[in-house]
């Protein structure tokens, strides 16, 4: 048959027509329904409906209906805050009812506490949980630095901006006055050492844990979460865990690397070299006419001179799957920080290795651990930076004086007088070390096949590091010199040991419906091992005989051996019962007070689960929580030893001549065979709440801690025990505080998503008691003296480290008036900085802080930022305070100032003057970082994420400093922290 043209038209248009109509059917087939509760029936308003792989969509109406067109091919999710989303195939469907089941993943997922874990729906204590999607961003190379504001309760303090540097954690402001006032650390289960007993050469407890390798914190802080670890726990329990390999998933390769630059963001105003020449010709007065010609003609800035530009770089590689019933991550990591001081730096190399392989139809589980850490410090010498400012700016940096290696120095350096050239200081010294450090688990896990529900749990671990370091000086250099000696050298060692074995079993049974128990007990055993060397000498040469300045060798160890165990109960999902205890001994005490009991009860009610309550739609999660509990701390000095006699090397000058050389005699000292551990008893009451399908969660906990045998040096007759001072447990301290931590979910659509974390600390400190008995005469434990002058104290009724100074008196132009102060004793006329004229003002704790983060998706563009508020903290100004007039000019040298000194015009120092107590609140933003991901990365399986980040972007304050920020309170010229940029890169394939 002849098909003519004509024809063929026709059918072709037919044929056109048919597959219009038909695709056209196909893209705009309607699909009608209704989204509804599964608890409830009630209809969901607002639930997103989106066509899986395109940006079509819409949103149910106030009934929870919704109409659609789509494709017969089509697939649809529909998701809403607090539910599980689901995907449905449309096929021939016209009309499609959906049930959303509410999505406990926020309140069951599983939160890690002391040998164990437990839903968050059903946790009793106060534990506070940050994830890795909510850490801090940026060049971070200390784990501590992840979790800065991002916890209330919790405050965490850098010592300054050197590479690497540690810092000061405090949890709910910590429990003691002499002892050590750090949570104890568990990393994947192991107790690692406390930062007081940190390896020398190594500034920082947790540099080994490289912090792309790490999950979550876990912060545990009332007593009834911490009192299973007994006397370790007052200070409270920080839990890291780490990642890990996924049963079943297929080999994931992640990169992530970065180039940071980092800089210094202000420096100490100081005089110009043309200011003091100005300054010593109107003040002919006051210095020596002889010291004049002593001026140099330059202008230098001593503070650019030793301050750098730093660029530092980061790389991470991770494997992580599973190979059958092999689930593994390895890691290796390598990081190259250079700091902002000349010369600081450190270069650290990491590895992991995490295996999670199962046998007997999972019936025994594995999980081995084991971190390796190797680092190289070049802690320069941040004397330099105080040098820095007192340095003569009329003088050069180099005047080819050979005695000097070409370096300018004061010809009366030799005798620790003159003002070290700062960059020689920096440059010149050899500080350097060398640290490593293994850190290695086997968890063993087995369900007994004759009793349901019983589990035994073996932990062993192991925890060595070693270092190897040197401080030394040339001849050439005048700072930090052997006395009276040549050059210096000085090397040391140091080697810990941390060996752990932990055994428990773990028994949960559900009774019907209405009972759940979960019954853990166990036994620990671990034993810490210490070694120290040092050897400080002079450079030997033929005109220049050895003069040994230390060389010391030291060894010790301690054990502790636990028992302990907790029973949870929960009656109907609605009523949580908790108990726990611990049976501790410390090798660190007599056998007398060896052995401590630490017990601690909780109770949780789910008040949304009663009937008055389920039905309110808005309230999804309504607990009440109520724990009392006791805990300890025996980590109360650097002597493992305390209740024994001992005898000490006598001061300087007490020597017995024998055969023409002088031995140093040896003294008893003085020890309390009675000594113990201080004890803490903490109550908390709480409610976590979340509204809305918890698009608006959170906790308010109100805590009450009292510690007592608090530790205190105290006077005691003379002869009674070879001295007339003994540290022992005599005191006690108050903390009482609020804390509040709110989470918003203030945007979810499936473009666009903002995150809200606040969180809010209110924290009081007072001592009640620091003597034996009670003694109104008695002034409290001070601190300072010297050249500087008693500046601090603590004092019953008072808060720890409280400032106590001289009240200042102005004149009628509001000048202070140098030397005079208010007669607070009534001695009368002109009083002098004596204790008896000085009270307490302020302290550096603040009253308040504040913690800001939020994070924010537009599609495959994100943003993240963090901000923290310090609120009634003061620092004294101690590089103000030193500035004066006579101090321009010393024996033979010049100095120079901060210009502080125009505002107070004080021919002497007047360290102990209220004036330069300052208000230090401020508000800083610690980080803000953008990205953008690309699925897809290069038409590969790639998906990659760039980033950019700013860290320590700005700072609010009134403060006068460099940095309101100060540990301790006293602001003496510690490395500043920079400003840094970050440029990252994050490859996944």
């Amino acid at each position: 048959m002849k098909l003519n043209i004509s024809m063929f038209r026709k059918l072709l248009l037919l044929l056109v027509l048919v597959c219009s109509i038909t695709i056209s059917q196909a893209q705009e087939k309607t699909v009608t329904g209704t989204v509804t509760d599964a608890n409830d029936g009630m209809g969901i308003p607002g639930v997103s409906i989106v066509v899986k792989g395109t940006t079509v969509g819409t949103s149910t109406d106030i009934d929870g209906k919704f109409t659609i067109s789509v494709d017969a091919n089509a697939t649809i999710i529909y998701s809403f805050v607090g539910y599980r989303p689901q995907e449905v195939l449309v096929g021939n469907q016209t009309q499609i009812n959906i049930i959303l089941s509410v999505e406990t993943e926020n309140l069951s997922e599983v939160v890690v506490i002391g040998y164990g874990t437990v839903k968050k729906e059903d946790k009793t204590g106060s534990v506070s949980s940050v994830s890795s999607k909510d850490f801090n961003k940026g060049n971070i190379t200390s784990p501590q630095d992840l979790l800065v504001g991002k916890s209330a309760g919790v405050v965490i303090t850098s010592a300054g901006g050197a590479p690497g540097s540690g810092s000061t954690i405090r949890i709910r402001g910590g429990s003691s006055f002499n002892a050590s006032n750090d949570p104890l650390i568990i990393v994947d289960g192991m107790p690692i050492e406390s930062v007081g007993n940190n390896v020398s050469g190594s500034s920082n407890a947790l540099s080994f844990i490289n912090p792309n390798d790490i999950e979550t914190f876990t912060v545990l802080k009332d007593a009834s979460s911490t009192a299973i670890y007994g006397s370790r726990a007052s200070n409270g329990v920080i839990l890291i865990t780490t990642k890990k390999g996924k049963k079943g998933s297929p080999l994931k390769v992640n990169y992530s690397g970065s180039v940071s630059v980092a800089s210094a963001i202000d420096y100490i105003d100081v005089f110009s070299g043309d200011q003091v020449r100005k300054i010593a010709n109107e003040n002919r007065n006051l210095y020596d006419a002889v010291n004049y010609d002593k001026l140099g003609t330059e202008n230098t800035d001593w503070q650019k001179e030793i301050f750098r530009t730093a660029i530092s770089h980061d790389h991470n590689l991770a494997f992580s799957g599973s190979k059958k019933n092999l689930p593994y991550r390895v890691s290796l990591g390598y990081t190259d920080q250079n700091g902002i001081l000349q010369t600081s730096e450190m270069q650290r190399t990491t590895g992991t290795l995490n295996l999670n392989p199962s046998f007997f139809n999972d019936a025994l589980k594995v999980n081995m651990n084991a971190k390796f850490m190797m680092t190289n410090n070049n802690f320069g010498d941040d004397g330099a930076i105080g040098s820095a400012i007192s340095m003569d700016p009329t003088q050069p940096i180099k005047d080819g004086n050979t005695n000097s290696d070409g370096y300018y120095q004061w010809q009366n350096y030799g005798a620790n007088l003159g003002t070290p050239n700062p960059v020689e200081q920096a440059k010149a010294v050899n500080n350097k070390a060398d640290v490593y450090r293994f850190v290695g688990n086997l968890k063993l896990n087995y369900t007994l096949p004759f009793v349901t529900g019983m589990q035994a749990n073996l932990n062993l671990a192991t925890d060595y590091a070693k270092s190897d370091g040197q401080n030394n000086r040339p001849t050439t250099s005048p700072s930090t010199l052997v006395p009276s000696a040549w050059g210096k050298l000085s090397d040391y060692t140091a080697k810990n040991k941390n060996n752990l074995l932990d055994f428990y079993l773990n028994y949960k049974k559900e009774f019907n419906t209405d009972h759940r128990l979960d019954v853990t007990a166990g036994y620990s055993w671990q034993h810490f091992e210490r070694e120290d060397t040092n050897y400080t000498r002079s450079i030997e040469d033929a005109d220049h005989p050895l003069q040994v300045d230390n060389d010391t060798a030291s060894e010790t160890e301690n054990y502790l051996v636990s028992f302990f165990g907790r029973m949870n109960y929960a009656l109907m999902n609605k009523y949580l019962f908790t108990g726990t205890f611990r049976y501790d001994g410390s090798s660190r005490f007599s056998e007398d007070n060896r052995w401590g009991f630490f017990p601690s009860a909780a109770f949780a009610w789910k008040m949304h689960e009663e009937s008055f309550l389920k039905d309110v739609d808005v309230v999804s999660n309504l607990k009440l929580r109520l724990g009392w509990g006791i805990t300890g701390q025996q980590d109360i000095s650097d002597n493992d030893y305390p209740y024994q006699a001992q005898y000490i090397t006598s001061q300087q000058g007490y020597y017995y001549p024998i055969n023409g050389s002088f031995i140093p005699t040896l003294r008893p000292n003085t020890y309390d065979p009675d000594i113990k551990w201080e004890e803490t008893t903490t109550q908390n009451i709480a409610v976590d709440f979340g509204f809305l399908n918890n698009r608006i969660n959170g906790t308010i906990d109100y805590y009450f801690r009292e510690t007592k045998n608090l530790l205190n040096n105290v006077t005691i007759p003379s002869g009674s025990n070879f001295s007339n001072r003994l540290y022992t447990n005599v005191g006690s301290l108050e903390n009482k505080g609020i804390e509040v931590s709110l989470n918003v979910v203030a945007i979810s659509t499936p473009d666009m998503s903002l995150n809200i974390g606040l969180n809010y600390t209110h924290n009081e400190n007072k001592l009640t008691k620091l003597l034996l008995t009670d003694d109104p005469e008695y002034i409290g434990v001070t601190e300072g003296g010297g050249m500087t002058g008693v500046r601090q104290i603590t004092r019953v009724g008072e808060a720890a480290h409280s400032f106590f100074v001289n009240s200042q008196v102005y004149d009628a132009n509001g000048k202070p008036i140098e030397g005079l102060y208010d007669d607070l004793a009534g001695n009368g006329g002109v009083i002098s900085g004596d204790n008896a004229n000085k009270y307490i003002y302020h302290n550096p704790t603040p009253e308040d802080i504040f913690g800001i983060s939020a994070r924010f998706n537009y599609k495959k563009f994100d943003m993240s930022t963090s901000l923290r508020a310090n609120i009634g903290n003061y620092v004294l100004n101690q590089v103000a305070a030193g500035a004066s007039y006579d101090q321009m000019q010393q024996i033979g040298y010049w100095k120079n100032m901060p210009t502080y000194l125009g505002e107070t015009n004080f021919v002497k120092r007047q360290f102990t003057s209220d004036y330069f107590i300052q208000n230090a609140s401020f508000l800083k933003m610690d980080n803000l970082s953008a990205g953008y991901t690309f699925d897809k990365f290069a038409g590969k399986d790639i998906n990659a994420r760039v980033s950019f980040t700013v860290q320590n972007v700005f700072t609010i304050t009134k403060y006068d400093g460099l940095d309101p920020e100060v540990d301790g309170g006293v602001d003496d010229n510690f490395y500043p922290r920079p400003r840094t940029f970050t440029m990252g890169v994050n490859l996944t394939f």
